[in-house]
């Protein structure tokens, strides 16, 4: 099912970025300045590094990091799934409801020019509200088994119930 809206038509071009030498306090503090969830992370070259995002940086706290005293790169996803700008708005949120992910750097010629967001194609799109549903839906069940799961193997080794 294609929509007709190329990527490239409704990015975001004045994406937040970030190098990966750069504090995590400090890329936080960006990433409230300018009301985003993400910062993409770029060499000297502009070249993607990675992406730091929300779930980055709780993961980090989670684990008793020191935000102070660490860098960007220390934390962020550095795997991280692009999508062209020629490419169908539908078939980017297909990619984020497969990825299990809210953001897509948009890059042509290795080069990051903007990044997309599930917002940003539901805001132009709300017809694909259903399929961002699912995802959402099938991702919270996902971590509903996880954690049973985890439970599970939690009783089995100590032999204690846990409530």
């Amino acid at each position: 099912m294609k929509i007709g809206i190329k990527v490239g038509d409704i990015m975001t071009r004045n994406y937040i970025s970030t190098s990966p030498e750069t504090n995590v306090v400090q890329c936080c503090k960006k990433m409230v300045k300018n009301k985003v969830g993400s910062v993409v992370v770029l060499d000297k070259e502009k070249r993607l590094q990675g992406i730091l995002t929300e779930k980055d940086v709780i993961v980090a706290v989670s684990k008793g990091k020191d935000l102070s005293k660490i860098a960007v790169k220390d934390i962020m996803t550095k795997r991280v799934i692009t999508i062209k700008p020629n490419k169908d708005i539908y078939d980017a949120l297909v990619l984020m409801k497969k990825k299990n992910i809210r953001r897509l750097p948009v890059v042509e010629n290795k080069k990051v020019i903007g990044i997309i967001t599930i917002k940003d194609i539901l805001k132009i799109e709300p017809a694909l509200f259903e399929i961002a549903r699912d995802y959402m839906r099938i991702s919270e069940e996902r971590e509903k088994l996880k954690r049973i799961k985890q439970k599970e193997i939690y009783e089995e080794l100590y032999e204690v119930p846990i409530e």
